[in-house]
């Protein structure tokens, strides 16, 4: 049971940081840049991301009592919010979730350090991978969550690997390969999404 939680999480959060489509993006932001560079903005990138992930990690369950909202209500809502993003996924459309507006993105190619902003936030902490902290914290109890905690680290740790072979990526997929694999993890993040809501709907008809 405590694999099958894991799992479940390492997927939603996995899909909707998608490490393949955000080094896309990053390769061509930092085009022409020394590779020693581009590794030390993966790096700033994905330590800043995790702070941003782990503080809502050990806030969630407080900052949601504290707005007075249910957990079925925040998942049926968070559901629904990760199903709209799993749909821009699965047609490779940008999504205002987990990406930047075309002022921010030609704001950012003329950034020599593109690490903190738009890297970190929003391409890989923004609003639907937050979403998703909350939901995997949302049925825990204690001050530290450690499964969800342990989904986080794997997760940033994935992206960081990826980003660091972000050139040797994009000559062996290029953007059709890449968008196969966001495709196909859109389409696990929807059913996933549903289960969200479905689960949400259950437990406010049950009680």
């Amino acid at each position: 049971m405590l694999l099958e939680n894991y799992l479940n999480n390492f997927i939603v959060l996995f899909s909707v940081v998608d490490p393949i489509g955000v080094a896309w993006l990053f390769g061509a932001m930092t085009h022409g840049t020394p590779r020693r560079e581009q590794r030390q903005m993966a790096i700033r990138a994905t330590l800043f991301a995790s702070g941003i992930l782990l503080l809502f990690l050990l806030t969630g369950t407080r900052l949601l009592d504290w707005f007075g909202i249910t957990i079925p209500a925040f998942r049926i809502a968070g559901g629904a919010l990760l199903f709209l993003l799993s749909i821009d996924m699965v047609f490779a459309r940008h999504s205002g979730l987990r990406s930047t507006t075309t002022t921010e993105r030609d704001e950012a190619l003329h950034k020599h350090d593109v690490s903190i902003f738009p890297l970190a936030f929003p391409l890989l902490a923004g609003p639907g991978a937050i979403t998703t902290i909350l939901l995997m914290t949302s049925g825990s109890t204690g001050w530290i969550p450690w499964s969800a905690l342990l989904v986080v680290v794997t997760v940033i740790v994935s992206t960081l690997i990826v980003l660091l072979f972000t050139p040797a990526l994009i000559r062996g997929l290029g953007e059709t390969g890449a968008n196969v694999i966001s495709r196909i993890l859109g389409l696990l993040l929807a059913a996933l999404a549903v289960q969200y809501m479905v689960d949400g709907v259950t437990a406010v008809l049950t009680r």
